[in-house]
């Protein structure tokens, strides 16, 4: 090899272990600057809101003809026997079935409706989604009581390439607050102090490690 290649690769080795660490060091700050994940962050009077493609059973009483099952529409609306296109997709099942009284009302004597869901997939703004180095990253209800835990659960854990102890939660409810989450020590090492709660909307996001 001439000098001058030597040269050359001495250069170029030097650019990328500069590069190398610069992006190390930029990971590392990234997350010390965010506050740990809150361990409590009970969501209060919390309502499941229907959401498109959950599957509703719509019971009316004495009127089997009437009582049906149907699919939420990418749209948000559904048709029933006598109602056609009711809004349902950001509305509870209660306040759903009122409506659904009120319609059926020109045909029925005081009919009375049951909305039970099945099939949940809740509506967009409450679903948690995890993205990155998630064994299989997807968006999921909401649950009352959902932790990071069972969410990772869902998801199948983390891939080999994770950093998981780089984990980022953004909180939709908060305005995008971040917090750092120790996943790593969650799932890997067991360590439940390492676990927080979830809230409606949050977004769990998952790098990939440098080494």
């Amino acid at each position: 090899m001439s000098l001058m290649s030597k040269r050359a690769a001495g250069r170029l080795l030097r650019a990328g272990c500069s590069l190398a660490a610069a992006a190390v060091l930029a990971a590392c700050s990234t997350t010390a600057s965010y506050p740990p994940a809150p361990t409590k962050a009970q969501t209060s009077d919390h309502r499941y809101l229907i959401g498109a493609l959950d599957t509703l059973n719509i019971v009316v009483w004495r009127n089997p003809e009437l009582s049906t099952s149907v699919t939420v529409r990418p749209d948000g609306y559904i048709s029933t026997p006598l109602v056609e296109d009711v809004k349902a997709a950001g509305r509870n099942p209660k306040d759903l079935a009122r409506d659904i009284e009120k319609a059926l009302g020109k045909y029925v004597r005081e009919p009375v409706v049951t909305v039970v869901v099945s099939n949940f997939q809740g509506t967009f703004s409450e679903q948690i989604r995890i993205v990155g180095e998630a064994t299989r990253p997807q968006a999921v209800p909401y649950r009352e009581n959902m932790t990071v835990l069972d969410v990772m659960i869902q998801v199948g854990g983390l891939t080999d390439f994770a950093n998981g102890n780089g984990a980022v939660l953004v909180r939709g409810s908060e305005g995008g607050k971040q917090f750092s989450l120790r996943l790593k020590d969650l799932l890997k090492r067991g360590d439940i102090s390492a676990n927080a709660d979830i809230k409606p909307g949050d977004i769990i996001i998952v790098p990939q490690s440098w080494f």
